[in-house]
């Protein structure tokens, strides 16, 4: 249900502004409003400012997304917690064979970290499409997740890597897949004083890539219109043993398609197997139509990419 200000500018709804379809003037807070900016020192102080409001309480990381929707405004917020001080959120480190990427690290941040970059290339690039370089140097993944666009370009590539969100609360601390956060189009399962503190990356097994691949109707800075991760690993015969698939902006929520593995699962990843692959894609897409591209539009592109972002992950997990 669209606000009295999203109205006045034209904007019905909030999928109409995570789609792309609208563009909006800008708009600060409502005139006259006192807006509550904390910068806490701990996840235990942040998630307590955040339980206790009793108004709205927003989480600024980098802010991208955030001041977005403010300026336009979609939200009006009374608290606003910056978390880039809690040092668990600002860091990059090596956990279990994997990584974990506190949830104020920039896009930027990730795409300088040489190991990370090369244990997990396609979640690296799909972050580092978030926007332009200046948007780079702030936007970070996990506000990208809890933003809940269909059409995030890191989140396919975090689904298809197997991530998981890290979350802290007022009742403690829980782990889930990275795809159980977004619930629907600007709305996520967190629950009220939650904050993502990380997210995990899993150790790579041997002989294993990913990769990300979008359609945008320019060369840069747009918003896909269809988004696919794919995460594969090898045996020593080039057979594939696991494989995860995932679609973005084809769907309220990114989609994570197991049909699309299971036909790649098994096999040398051949054509048979690649047509099945981009058969099951497009078979699970249940896109929209808008000014972007048609609903036929995306389900052909949704296995086309399947398929070109398979033969990637091949390729790196030196596959031939």
């Amino acid at each position: 249900m669209a606000t009295g200000l999203q109205k006045e500018r034209g904007v019905e709804s909030l999928a109409d502004l995570y789609y792309g379809y609208s563009s909006v003037p800008p708009l600060m807070a409502r005139e006259g409003a006192t807006v509550r900016y904390e910068r806490p020192a701990t996840m235990k102080q942040a998630t307590t400012l955040l339980g206790r409001e009793k108004g709205k309480a927003f989480v600024l990381a980098g802010g991208t997304d955030l001041l977005v929707r403010l300026r336009t405004g979609f939200i009006e917020p009374d608290l606003v917690v910056d978390i880039k001080r809690i040092a668990a959120t600002r860091a990059i480190e090596p956990v279990g064979g994997g990584f974990r990427i506190g949830a104020a690290v920039s896009c930027a941040e990730l795409g300088e970290h040489a190991k990370l970059k090369k244990a997990w290339p396609g979640v690296v690039e799909a972050a580092n499409l978030i926007g332009s370089k200046q948007v780079q140097g702030r936007c970070t993944m996990a506000g990208n997740l809890c933003n809940a666009s269909p059409a995030a370009d890191s989140v396919p590539a975090l689904v298809a890597a197997a991530a998981k969100a890290v979350i802290v609360g007022p009742r403690g601390k829980r782990t889930v897949p990275v795809e159980q956060v977004p619930t629907a189009p600007g709305k996520t399962s967190l629950k009220k004083g939650e904050i993502i503190e990380s997210i995990l990356l899993p150790k790579r097994p041997p002989r294993s890539g990913d990769a990300y691949l979008r359609f945008i109707p320019r060369t840069e800075m747009d918003i896909a219109v269809v988004g696919v991760g794919v995460s594969i690993a090898l045996d020593g015969k080039g057979v594939c043993t696991d494989a995860r698939v995932s679609l973005g902006a084809v769907a309220p929520t990114v989609l994570l398609v197991p049909e699309a593995a299971k036909a790649l699962i098994g096999t040398k990843m051949d054509k048979k197997a690649l047509d099945a692959l981009a058969a099951a894609c497009s078979a699970a897409c249940r896109p929209i139509d808008d000014k972007r591209g048609t609903r036929e539009f995306r389900v052909k592109v949704a296995g086309v990419l399947a398929r070109r972002a398979a033969q990637i992950a091949r390729k790196r997990a030196g596959g031939k």
